[in-house]
């Protein structure tokens, strides 16, 4: 079944506002607890559509945020790439999970995804980071059964929409 353009419209949507969530300035004491943003609407849009959300646009996605944080080209990316797969390949087994045991999923997620930073940061000779490296994916677990029930809504709504 293909997504409609509605479909492909929304999920496009949600990543610009992930992104721009993500780019969002915050005050230096909450910025250790700021989730990735755009990690969690991908790993939803991954689980919920079939091929919507490829490992070339997770790619594109990634690039485009590199772009606009200035971090080190390709960073984002590569992480998002390994979410995806992982995501794609144990879909079938996550969607029988309730947004709230599939949030322990997601913190496995988020922390590979810092493993992989911190692999970078070490092939780049950068300093280790502390231990407040380790809150994002802690915060983007408890904020993922809100975010996974935010967007199955409106997910609903714009089938509900549709002529």
């Amino acid at each position: 079944m293909k997504p409609s353009r509605e479909s492909r419209s929304l999920i496009f949507l949600t990543v610009v506002s992930a992104i721009l969530l993500t780019l969002l300035p915050a005050p230096e004491v909450l910025v250790p607890f700021k989730p990735y943003w755009v990690a969690l609407v991908v790993v939803y849009w991954s689980l919920e559509t079939h091929d919507v959300i490829s490992m070339g646009l997770a790619f594109l996605i990634g690039l485009v945020l590199d772009a606009l944080s200035g971090s080190l080209m390709g960073l984002h990316a590569l992480s998002l790439i390994v979410m995806v797969f992982l995501v794609q390949r144990f879909r079938s087994r996550l969607r029988f999970f309730p947004p709230w045991q599939q949030a322990l999923s997601v913190l496995a997620l988020l922390v590979n995804d810092r493993i992989i930073l911190i692999w970078i940061a070490v092939l780049l000779g950068e300093p280790l980071p502390t231990w407040k490296h380790w809150l994002p994916p802690l915060v983007g677990m408890a904020l993922w059964p809100w975010l996974f029930l935010f967007l199955d809504r409106i997910r609903a709504r714009m089938r509900r929409r549709k002529p």
